[in-house]
């Protein structure tokens, strides 16, 4: 009796697994599952994102877009890189008033150039005043703006970085304008491709009577419809 249950305790010793051996098992386990799984390289992410940055052309909010709409997105694409590269360019695209924005563009051009070349030269004459005194610990002879003694240092320095100033100002301005050129031609093309503006107005005055409510002193209030003043009526009609 004794024999058997010693026995049988050593059976049931030899079916309960050890501790260590399931932390290995569990440790084997997790390896194979990260050696199984394959890292994604570089090539393979920006692949990957190229194909959703693709996807996004074709599809909006997993919505499937027409052939009408991708037409009219690459329009709109096509205006506002054709004025990125040449200013002007977008705006004969899409037609329209283009013979009018167009000289508008390049007028601003013009006019920021020449603004810039004002101040760089204003720029170089206080400039140039100041480095002749520093150098010969005088007043330079010539006239220029004014320039003469009577000037101190001090007001030649604000008078140089008030031009330099101005002159960095006109290079900003001159930028936002090109910007203004590509939105312009971006926005134009949605207005025209994404909405029917139509250009058929219905426009008719007709004459009409506008009844008089005025205060009628003595009654102490409104009176109106007996009396009525001549008028025009404006109608407008939009299709």
């Amino acid at each position: 009796m004794i024999l058997s249950f010693t026995c049988s305790k050593s059976q049931v010793k030899d079916t309960i697994p050890d501790s260590t051996k399931m932390v290995q098992v569990q440790d084997s386990l997790k390896k194979g599952e990260q050696d199984t799984t394959k890292k994604e390289t570089r090539a393979e992410r920006r692949a990957r994102k190229k194909a959703e940055k693709e996807r996004e052309k074709f599809y909006y909010k997993d919505i499937l877009k027409d052939s009408a709409r991708l037409e009219i997105e690459r329009l709109s694409r096509v205006a506002w890189k054709r004025s990125l590269i040449l200013p002007g360019w977008g705006q004969y695209t899409n037609g329209g008033l283009w013979w009018v924005k167009v000289p508008i563009i390049y007028g601003g051009f013009v006019g920021g150039a020449l603004t810039f070349n004002y101040w760089q030269w204003y720029y170089k004459e206080f400039l140039g005043e100041l480095q002749y005194r520093e150098e010969f610990g005088q007043p330079s002879n010539h006239e220029s703006l004014g320039i003469n003694s009577n000037w101190t240092v001090q007001g030649l320095v604000q008078q140089k970085d008030y031009a330099r100033r101005n002159r960095d100002l006109t290079i900003l301005i001159s930028v936002g304008w090109y910007g203004l050129n590509v939105v312009e031609a971006y926005v134009d093309s949605i207005l025209k491709n994404r909405w029917n503006i139509s250009n058929d107005l219905s426009f008719k005055l007709s004459p009409t009577f506008i009844p008089n409510y005025a205060y009628t002193p003595g009654i102490g209030a409104f009176s109106g419809g007996g009396f009525a003043s001549p008028g025009v009526k404006m109608t407008i009609t939009l299709k």
